[in-house]
């Protein structure tokens, strides 16, 4: 008996259309996605009508000769059309790979020669950069609007098709694949802390392990309604919203984009039970008065009782990552914790928090890395696509996954979050890697040395800053900053690129001779605000 085979018969006769197709036929008439765009008329799929065009996207992707394992680039903002294309890839055993929208020609060439798209679904604003990017990709979908917006760009000279192409039109019935919960169906990218993004392999089994346990972990239950505002290309919307959501027979209402000033409004006009929550919302909403509504819980990651007061809600303390697939670890409403706590591990997983020098558990008071273990393509993710170096980097020969996060263990087992390894920036709710970032500069000529470190930011809590040795003392410090922020504009994303250059004639030292970044991002908050 194979190990592969007892880990796929945990969800034996399951897969991601199944899951659909249970609640299409057990609840037929329930929304299940609401389309909230900003000023465009919205739109309600129940969940056969869901189905149903989920076929239909499925067979026009067969036809177009997708098939068994593919992969598709899905480069879009929020909208329905994302969501009914990666659904429908998953119906044939295809894969989707959704990326960054914020992302430039060059990262998004990475991301689908890496991966190997045999095809791209974008939208009018997105056209002409995904083109230059993939030029040779087999075929080419826009959608009509930029997530609710007419479109205001022009349309690429390339042929392609409409994404209303992929709903009308007569085609058979795509076939049915032999049902695998280990199969491929979907790839995010996740930047970590290495130079180039990683692809993360997410199962048919990842997406019914978060079905199956998303709802315990937050309270969720039959008919709730969840709210999503944060990009569809990132975890938290697939799977801590949408698969949790999913698992309860429940509804998804979905925005474009974050709206602060329509934020309670949609809460109020849908029910919403459910929402995510990051620092960035805090500091929107912060102004304005909290009304009367329905949300029973806010998924955080600390407790922290005077936000359940501010907000009038429970707001959950859950904590995981791309690689984890769901929460790992999560508070739990029948038990009492310290303010500033993430709760204990979820139930499904193994944790151990390990001194990350000596590879020890760590002691009562001591800070120590979280290394979590469960099965791959089930709790956590199958793999980094294509990349075997980082899959021996992130697991230990025992299966620990090692995260890179560290915590504080405290009385009673009580987890306090300390920090991220420091070349991971968090700007904005958005993961950034200042290896990749310092990679980037050091193509410039006339750089002998840098370091990227994150400055504190009113608004987005970090924005990544550049200290910076020059090779010619005499350089220009003017120029030399432009042609950086010009290169990296040119190969970054926007939330990636530096927002100030430093020049220093050397760096401070830690141990062995490190750049003591934590020095450096001292010196980079006691410059003026950027």
């Amino acid at each position: 008996m194979q190990q592969r085979d007892i880990d796929a018969f945990q969800f034996a006769g399951q897969d991601i259309p199944w899951l659909l197709n249970h609640w299409a036929d057990a609840a037929p008439d329930r929304a299940f996605l609401v389309w909230e765009p900003k000023d465009a008329e919205g739109r309600t799929w129940t969940y056969r009508q869901f189905v149903d065009d989920v076929e239909k996207v499925a067979a026009a992707l067969v036809s177009r000769g997708v098939t068994l394992g593919d992969k598709v680039l899905i480069h879009a903002e929020n909208c329905p059309e994302a969501v009914l294309a990666w659904y429908a890839c998953a119906r044939i055993g295809a894969v989707g790979v959704t990326t960054n929208t914020r992302s430039v020609a060059a990262e998004i060439n990475y991301f689908a020669t890496h991966t190997g798209c045999v095809g791209a679904i974008t939208q009018p604003q997105f056209a002409a950069v995904v083109d230059e990017a993939v030029p040779d990709i087999g075929w080419f979908v826009v959608t009509a609007d930029d997530s609710g917006i007419p479109a205001s760009a022009e349309p690429v000279d390339r042929p392609h098709d409409g994404f209303d192409m992929l709903l009308e039109h007569d085609l058979p019935e795509a076939p049915r694949h032999t049902l695998d919960p280990l199969l491929p169906a979907g790839i995010l990218f996740t930047s970590g802390t290495t130079s180039r993004p990683k692809a993360v392999v997410h199962t048919h089994g990842n997406a019914l392990w978060a079905a199956k346990t998303g709802p315990l972990n937050i309270d969720m239950e039959e008919g709730d309604v969840y709210l999503i505002y944060l990009p569809f290309f990132h975890v938290n919307a697939q799977s801590w919203s949408i698969w949790t959501t999913l698992g309860v027979g429940g509804t998804v209402v979905m925005q474009p984009r974050f709206s602060a000033s329509r934020f309670w409004d949609v809460i109020i006009k849908h029910s919403v039970t459910h929402i995510s929550l990051i620092p960035f919302v805090f500091k929107a909403v912060a102004p304005q008065p909290i009304p009367e509504h329905t949300v029973k819980v806010g998924v955080f990651g600390l407790i922290m009782p005077e936000l359940d007061d501010w907000l009038g809600m429970r707001v959950v303390a859950a904590y995981g990552m791309t690689e984890t697939v769901i929460h790992a670890v999560r508070d739990n409403k029948f038990e009492r914790y310290p303010r500033l706590a993430m709760g204990r591990v979820a139930p499904g997983y193994e944790l151990l928090i390990v001194d990350p020098e000596t590879k020890e558990i760590t002691k009562e008071g001591e800070i120590g890395e979280i290394w979590l273990r469960g099965t791959r393509g089930i709790q956590l993710f199958l793999e980094y696509f294509d990349n075997e170096e980082a899959n021996n980097k992130a697991f230990n020969e025992d299966g620990w996954l090692m995260t890179g996060d560290l915590v504080l263990l405290g009385p009673n087992g009580n987890l306090e979050y300390r920090d991220r390894d420091k070349d991971a920036l968090k700007v904005g709710g958005e993961n950034v890697s200042a290896r990749e970032v310092e990679d980037q500069v050091r193509t410039v000529p006339g750089i002998a040395d840098v370091a990227v470190v994150g400055k504190s930011h009113e608004m987005l809590d970090q924005v990544a800053v550049a200290f910076v040795v020059k090779a010619d003392p005499n350089q220009d410090d003017d120029e030399l900053a432009t042609s950086i922020i010009d290169t990296c504009r040119q190969n970054l994303a926007d939330f990636k690129v530096p927002r100030a250059v430093y020049f220093v004639d050397d760096f401070p030292k830690a141990t062995l001779d490190k750049v003591a970044k934590n020095e450096l991002r001292d010196m980079a908050d006691a410059h003026p605000p950027v």
